[in-house]
């Protein structure tokens, strides 16, 4: 556990934020897809830590979370002033895989989930594609800074307030027709809905390895407590086992993902 103090914490839009914290040695080993646990200082009662991805980190010890205010926990966070500080426990959790040299990195992001990813741009030798997908264009982020680091960026709206009217899923077509022929490798991040549609439709399109973060309600964050199990598939009678995302994710495999029938 390490003190971060916080450097900025300021409104994106609407109830979305963002903190940056001076945390140096979590830093140095944060990944795309890791998440840190945060003790939020001044949240009286609500005393169990909150999991929150980390967006990106630099060399000067910045470690960068998106967040949107949801509850008590993440209104107190909201409050937090530069010279605060956080407990922060981290990095945790199973990552992404860092894209292969000849791959075309695609990243699906519903919501905030594109923040989890964000940090997959510094890591791909090849300019990749970035789906944005959100109900409405208040939800959209980062498109600007996806955009910079030389992403093809495409957005869907579900009431068309950006981009294309649809889900993020609608998106793809386009995406297999205009890279025809290149090494694609997926990765998704979003509300779980999206995620388990996405666990069910890339297989069948022959990526079967692509990447879902199946974020989930935690508690402890290290394993320990079993409250953010998700079902994965297993050679049982059952046909499939609880995994922790915490520790065993929150990173999986499209295929390796329980799709209830």
């Amino acid at each position: 556990m390490r003190q971060g103090t916080i450097i900025n914490n300021v409104r994106l839009k609407d109830d979305y934020y963002k903190v940056d914290f001076f945390a140096p040695e979590i830093c140095a080993s944060a990944r795309p897809g890791s998440f840190v646990h945060v003790r939020i200082s001044g949240c009286g009662d609500h005393i169990l830590r909150r999991p929150f991805s980390i967006c990106n980190v630099n060399e000067s010890g910045e470690l960068t979370v998106i967040y949107k205010v949801v509850g008590a926990g993440t209104e107190a966070l909201s409050r937090l002033k530069s010279g605060d500080e956080c407990d922060l426990l981290g990095p945790l959790g199973k990552p992404f895989s860092r894209p292969l040299d000849d791959e075309v990195p695609v990243l699906l992001g519903g919501g905030y989930g594109s923040a989890a990813m964000f940090m997959l741009t510094k890591e791909s030798k090849t300019p990749g594609v970035a789906l944005l997908g959100a109900r409405n264009s208040k939800d959209i982020l980062l498109s600007a800074e996806y955009r910079a680091a030389g992403f093809d960026v495409r957005i869907s709206t579900d009431d068309g307030s950006d981009g294309l009217k649809g889900r993020v899923t609608d998106l793809l077509p386009g995406v297999l027709k205009d890279y025809a022929g290149r090494k694609l490798h997926f990765y998704a991040c979003g509300p779980m809905p999206m995620l388990l549609a996405l666990a069910g439709l890339l297989p069948d399109l022959g990526y079967p390895e692509s990447e879902l973060s199946l974020d989930h309600l935690m508690c402890c964050g290290v394993g320990a407590c079993f409250a953010c199990v998700v079902k994965i598939k297993a050679d049982n009678a059952d046909g499939f086992r609880y995994a922790r995302t915490c520790s065993e994710g929150p990173v999986f495999r499209a295929d390796q993902v329980y799709l209830e029938k």
